[in-house]
């Protein structure tokens, strides 16, 4: 229906100003989450996304903006609204676990319910439950100093959602955990979340993580929003070069559009030596004919062919074919660029060979610089 209100956002944040000093690490940024989906906030170091979430939690005050949690106000600035964070209702994960080493597992997790004094009977319910969700059943009545880190990462866990918060707040959880057990506690968080259903905000600077983990991600750099969107809109379609680089790995390559072919679509033109080549691609937002643009295309989208293609001709020499198992990740040498290609392994590639690469116009795009 024409007339319908959009449904408004579980969480809002609207105009979130932060400063420190003369350092203004959030510069007035805007988002939502619906209600029970995972939302990451991810960026390199100093970029503004834990200063966001501890905003949130009301561990900072702010400089400006107003955050809403459903029907309650948190923090408004014009308003000086400012929420206690004990007041909050908000499950949080630490990086550094937080665990009291001197109580039992199942006394780490009962805690924030015996300080709302909640009926013995019920904490004893309400923990054995969480503790069986985190797979953490049979280790209630240990001390948290005989847990491993990622079984203290789940007690944490288990301590956040036992409560039921309204909100649930990660700040780089994983982090501290070694590659493989990083890469298992990314799906069981996940899983849990959705069991749970409580809507999370998570903090993290590992685009692996973000990508396994969100429904939405906010890519964030020096204080602002880059980009939002779901997992693959971000990783097939980013705004900027910023986006495109930061998200996976990317061959980027300087030039103009020249001609917008039809809605979406159009050609590059990149200068290569003496030679003007010119790419079809998809046309990333806001690009028109003789913008100076960036040609984003994925390892994976390069084709590396022994036979000549035909036009656009780009022929260059194999520097390096490092075998993966399931490819071969490529390096090769085009004049002064280097692409970047996984090579299925029948391909055999081989170093010092002469290779066309072909791109597929679909998969290539062009963005803001």
């Amino acid at each position: 229906m024409e007339n319908e209100k959009a449904t408004p956002p579980y969480l809002e944040v609207n105009g979130l100003v932060k400063w420190f000093g003369a350092d203004r690490a959030v510069d007035n940024i805007s988002f939502g989450v619906e209600r029970g989906k995972f939302l990451t906030l991810l960026g390199p170091s100093g970029c503004g996304k834990t200063t966001t979430l501890m905003s949130i939690a009301g561990l900072h005050g702010i400089d400006g903006g107003d955050i809403r949690v459903g029907d309650v106000t948190y923090t408004s600035f014009s308003k000086k609204l400012f929420l206690p964070p004990e007041k909050r209702d908000i499950g949080m994960v630490f990086q550094s676990y937080a665990i009291w080493p001197h109580m039992t597992v199942a006394q780490n997790v009962a805690y924030p319910l015996e300080i709302r004094k909640i009926d013995r009977a019920e904490i004893d319910s309400r923990v054995a439950d969480v503790l069986r969700l985190v797979g953490l059943g049979d280790m209630a009545d240990k001390l948290a100093t005989q847990l491993s880190g990622g079984q203290q990462q789940r007690a944490a866990l288990a301590r956040a959602i036992v409560s039921r918060p309204r909100l649930l707040l990660f700040d780089e959880p994983l982090s501290n955990l070694d590659l493989k057990l990083r890469e298992q506690m990314r799906v069981e968080l996940k899983r849990i979340q959705n069991e749970v259903g409580i809507t999370s905000v998570y903090v993290t600077h590992d685009q692996s993580e973000a990508l396994v983990m969100s429904d939405e991600i906010i890519v964030m750099s020096k204080g602002r929003i880059e980009q939002k969107g779901g997992p693959h809109e971000i990783y097939a379609h980013p705004v900027n070069r910023y986006v495109s680089n930061f998200i996976g790995v990317a061959n980027l390559l300087e030039g103009h559009v020249i001609r917008v072919t039809s809605p979406g679509h159009g050609e590059f033109e990149v200068n290569h030596g003496n030679e003007r080549v010119i790419l079809p691609c998809c046309l990333g937002e806001g690009l028109k004919e003789g913008a100076a643009a960036v040609l984003s295309v994925r390892p994976e989208n390069v084709e590396a062919r022994r036979k000549d293609p035909g036009t656009p001709r780009l022929e260059g020499e194999v520097l390096e074919a490092i075998f993966l198992g399931n490819c071969v990740d490529c390096r090769v040498r085009w004049g002064a660029f280097e692409w970047k290609v996984l090579a299925h392994p029948r391909d055999r590639l081989r170093p010092g060979e002469r290779v066309f690469l072909h791109l597929d116009p679909d998969h290539s795009l062009a963005v803001q610089p």
